[in-house]
């Protein structure tokens, strides 16, 4: 079955011309890798790299990009790294308006060619958008404007969205109006399972690739657990899954019957044949165990 997500899903560093990307992300380590990991292949490749700050302090940023070994302050002075706050970007006269920041950014991608640079790298913290900031209501229709600037052109960007900020609705919303997304960094990466976090439909699901079997059912168990730690429901997407014994299966079960509190485990896009395997198995007694059929995923 054809995964929903990975063809809309890119890791940072395959980020470039033409995208534009954006970036649901629940911890400040991950919203720091993937900003660390934009910029710093962007300088690499002589872009010119913006950064619009808004929870993090722009000397924070600056300070990110030194304990990466960049020379921050020469890449300043050149005019090839800009790090400034919302006010100055965003929000500098006073209010959002989505025809003057498009208009800026065709602008800047035009000045940074004129200048030499490669192309543009534009990255930004959208947290300010909450507040009660004139014009804030019009991000929705500027993300899906702002995309013409970058396709088909040498200039690209990701817009970071904290879903410790964002209501799932919201998230969902954003995150539609983007072609794409940035992969989060999997929990397991290699070899014949991959397990990956992700945010689908704004909510936190844990994306399994590949095989589960004697082999690499510790690795998902061990994903299982870090999924556990999450807030509310466990969501699991099957959707790219290739094969799962019966040991991967009883695992799952003992998962959901561990979490409590009112919590369930949904595992999607299971195909039906194991679906009834649960079922002959005996497999579906913990009630937190849901998996629901495709028609019901679909309509979820």
């Amino acid at each position: 079955m054809a995964n929903r997500t990975t063809d809309r899903e890119h890791p940072v560093e395959k980020a470039g011309h033409g995208d534009h990307l954006c970036l649901v992300f629940g911890d400040d380590a991950e919203n720091r890798r993937v900003a660390v990991r934009y910029m710093t292949d962007g300088l690499a490749l002589g872009e010119r790299v913006l950064y619009f700050a808004d929870q993090s302090s722009p000397e924070t940023v600056r300070n990110w990009l030194r304990a990466a070994r960049v020379d921050v302050d020469a890449a300043c002075a050149r005019g090839q790294l800009q790090v400034v706050t919302v006010r100055e970007s965003y929000l500098a006269s006073g209010r959002f308006d989505p025809d003057t920041m498009i208009q800026n950014l065709r602008d800047a991608v035009r000045g940074s060619l004129e200048e030499g640079y490669t192309g543009l790298r534009v990255t930004g913290e959208m947290g300010w958008a909450l507040r009660d900031v004139p014009g804030a209501e019009l991000l929705h229709e500027y993300e899906s404007r702002v995309t013409e600037v970058f396709t088909g052109n040498p200039a690209s960007a990701i817009c970071h969205y904290d879903a410790r900020l964002f209501d799932t609705g919201a998230l969902a919303a954003f995150d539609h109006c983007h072609p794409g997304k940035v992969e989060l960094a999997p929990l397991h990466g290699h070899g014949a399972l991959r397990t990956i976090p992700s945010f689908q439909d704004g909510r936190r699901v844990l994306r399994v690739v590949g095989s589960v079997d004697l082999q690499t059912a510790d690795l998902l168990a061990e994903a299982l657990r870090a999924a556990c730690a999450w807030p509310g429901d466990v969501e699991v997407d099957m959707s790219a899954l290739e094969f799962i014994d019966l040991t991967g299966l009883r695992l799952l079960a003992r998962t959901a019957d561990s979490l409590g509190d009112g919590r369930v485990l949904r595992v999607s896009h299971l195909p039906e044949m194991l679906r009834r395997v649960i079922h002959l198995a005996g497999l579906d007694g913990p009630a937190a165990l849901v998996v629901p059929a495709a028609e019901e995923v679909g309509s979820a």
